[in-house]
């Protein structure tokens, strides 16, 4: 893991020398820490001082040196960029003067992924990312406040117990933003809502949005469609482009050869990734986009040998073949004809049993809980076969495809003709002639209801254990069950009376909150957060399938890319095959028009197959995790119940695997956090930790009337 942590104190600290992240002595900061526990410095463990008090910052982790910048006009004007930013020094000099003047979305504007925070004398600037996979944490701490891209970090810092309420809402209701508001795993510990820049102010905080909101009441003005997807297009090739100009990074040398291995498989087996650029290549439009897209820019990796400066290098494309499941043979005979390009190098990694979800549940402690920890194995098995720095087309769903929801949003403009394809194809899928009408009441009692009224509902039936599952099941049933402002989890149907009636607390409490409301169309609202609710778990991810130097890009999620795609207008991404299209016109754009037969089409490898198998195969351990789960002693779920779903779902009865998943993930978490050892600080009483009571639930926001 790597994070940034840093506090706004109330008072001027000790002053002397620090010395900063290049080395040098930083002669107007303080060591950067307060005095601990018997003397010894506060500070982070394995950290580096970028600057010092009285308001400290520190890099925490394996950054690379071109991943840490540091800017300053004069001594009390600094900015720091950590991440992948393309920006060069003289436009971080002008973003600096922009903020201090107050402009915000200036420091989110450049291509790449990363974090920036400015100082101008006592005022810190920390601006979270627009998709959320780069967020921002807080708390308060000594009279002041500690900011960190972690939440367990802060958590360590205040000895925070865990958040009950939070932990039953992401069972309960993980896709809606009234259910976890800012909270997190950690009780104290706040996170900055996507799109948002935390301000600290000699301590005092305060939480401004970057990013203008479209208007309930009066509709966006009509978007030129090409226009929008030639936006669409430069936004990605300078994302792409920021990865490959930056620095080149080879793993740890290879310290020799072993019998029978090559040198791929030797670097696999040891978990090294190959040294230079790969990218995932599935067959599907995102990833085969992106492997192009750096394939072709001028310049490396894609350059043929003999041409040009550096030439030689081919990008490594990488194609994860499940053989235990299979059916996934036409799109891995689309990355092959992809790959068939001289610009790359294809490699197919396999992956058998040992690979299937729920086979490999060991793994390191991560931020916060999410469901991809129980497919942790087949995404190392992908990556380890990848390079050091790696391209992947997660997010492209989220920001590009249509949210159902966003039907209700085409009626509110009067846009009804625009939903024939959509309904058109959903009937095709359905094959009933009752699915129009249904299709259009939801979305046309969607656009009537007020968000006010939809958060109280929810509340309403996760009192009452009435969690709304459409008996069609199918395209169908997923489209008409989205149709609300917000839909219960699939993993709801297994909580307590008592867990649930916790979130339905939280929700009526939001919803009676002073300024309800999101002040936006339903649609809108419904894809920005599940793009918030992906980046979560895509964060999740990549802490917890790292391999060791390498580094995953996802720029689909990068916030120029997020903003071009926003600007797409309603009318193209809801007809049917919208992303396939907008990429192909965009590799269009970017010269790459030899695309093999049927890219593009819907996968037909089932995730669900694989769960299910891996499932069935992982039974007995999964039962002995809940013989007696913390979930159970926390009050959220009940044992039995859980592992009479467990059988059920193995023996191949019709239930919502991905419900079980994120009982099993969150489970799995917990356990991990209970029984670690260390901490994140030094200086702290006996090495101070988050949850240091173990499972203690505190006292219910729905027993106490709060």
């Amino acid at each position: 893991m790597r994070w940034l942590v840093g506090w706004s104190s109330t008072a001027a600290g000790m002053s002397g020398g620090s010395v900063g992240y290049d080395g040098r002595r930083d002669a107007d900061a303080a060591y950067g820490g307060q005095v601990g526990y018997e003397g010894e410095t506060l500070q982070p463990v394995g950290s580096h001082l970028l600057w010092g008090d009285p308001d400290p910052l520190w890099a925490v982790g394996d950054w690379r040196p071109d991943e840490v910048r540091v800017v300053s006009a004069d001594a009390q004007n600094r900015i720091a960029v950590l991440g992948t930013c393309g920006a060069t020094d003289e436009q971080l000099r002008v973003g600096l003067s922009a903020a201090r003047g107050g402009a915000l979305r200036h420091l989110t504007a450049w291509p790449g992924s990363y974090t920036a925070i400015v100082r101008v004398g006592r005022r810190l600037t920390v601006c979270g990312d627009l998709a959320g996979v780069r967020p921002v944490f807080h708390t308060p701490w000594e009279g002041g406040t500690a900011y960190a891209t972690a939440a367990l970090p802060l958590a360590d810092l205040i000895e925070a117990n865990l958040d009950f309420g939070h932990l039953a809402a992401l069972l309960a209701a993980p896709d809606v933003p009234a259910a976890l508001h800012d909270s997190t795993p950690y009780d104290g510990v706040r996170r900055v809502p996507p799109g948002h820049a935390l301000i600290l102010r000699a301590g005092a905080r305060e939480i401004v949005g970057y990013e203008p909101v479209a208007s309930l009441a009066v509709a966006a003005p009509p978007a030129d469609p090409d226009s929008a997807v030639d936006a669409v297009r430069d936004a990605l090739v300078e994302a792409v482009r920021a990865r490959l100009s930056a620095p080149r990074h080879v793993p740890d040398i290879d310290p020799g050869p072993v019998p029978g291995m090559g040198p791929a498989e030797r670097r696999a087996a040891r978990g090294m990734p190959m040294p230079g650029i790969g990218a995932d290549l599935s067959g599907g439009p995102a990833s085969g986009t992106l492997a192009l897209l750096a394939a072709g820019l001028p310049g490396m990796p894609g350059t043929l040998l003999g041409h040009g400066t550096g030439a030689g290098e081919r990008l490594l494309a990488v194609t994860f073949n499940d053989l235990a499941v299979g059916g996934g043979e036409d799109e891995l005979q689309r990355a092959g004809a992809l790959a068939a390009s001289p610009r790359l190098h294809h490699v197919v990694a396999a992956g058998a049993e040992e690979t299937l979800p729920y086979a490999d549940m060991d793994g390191p402690l991560t931020d916060e809980p999410g469901p991809s920890l129980v497919t942790v194995a087949r995404h190392r098995a992908r990556l380890a076969a990848g390079s050091a720095d790696h391209f992947t087309g997660y997010g492209a769903r989220q920001v590009l495809d249509a949210h159902p929801a966003r039907l209700a949003d085409l009626l509110m403009d009067r846009k009804r003709r625009h939903l024939v394809r959509p309904v058109a194809a959903l009937t095709k899928a359905d094959g009933s002639v009752l699915v129009p009408a249904r299709v259009y009441g939801a979305a046309r009692r969607l656009a009537r209801t007020p968000y006010r009224a939809g958060v109280e509902g929810l509340a309403e039936r996760l009192l009452h254990r009435r969690f709304g599952s459409d008996d069609s099941g199918g395209a169908l049933g997923a489209s008409l069950a989205a149709l609300t402002w917000g839909g219960a989890g699939p993993a709801a149907r297994w909580l307590t009376g008592e867990a649930l009636a916790e979130v339905s607390v939280r929700l009526q409490s939001a919803a009676h909150r002073t300024g309800v409301g999101p002040g936006q169309r339903p649609g809108d609202y419904r894809a920005r957060a599940a793009l918030t609710r992906h980046s979560m778990d895509l964060r999740v991810l990549e802490q917890a399938a790292e391999i060791r130097s390498q580094r995953l890009h996802a720029p689909f999620l990068d916030n120029q890319v997020v903003r071009a795609c926003r600007a797409l207008p309603e009318t193209l991404r809801v007809q049917p095959g919208a992303r396939a299209a907008i990429l192909r016109t965009v590799l269009k754009g970017a010269g790459v028009t030899d695309l093999p037969p049927g890219w593009g089409a819907p996968s037909q490898a089932s995730a669900s197959a694989a769960a299910r198998a891996g499932l069935r195969m992982a039974i007995d351990p999964l039962l002995g995790l809940f013989e007696a789960p913390l979930l159970a002693e926390a009050g959220l779920i009940e044992a039995r119940v859980v592992r009479r779903a467990l059988r059920a779902a193995a023996a191949g009865e019709l239930l919502p695997l991905d419900g079980l998943a994120d009982l099993i993930s969150l489970e799995i978490w917990l356990r991990r956090l209970l029984s670690r050892r260390g901490t994140c600080w030094t200086g702290t009483p006996a090495r101070a930790r988050a949850v240091p009571a173990g499972i203690a639930p505190q006292r219910r926001a729905v027993s106490s009337g709060g």
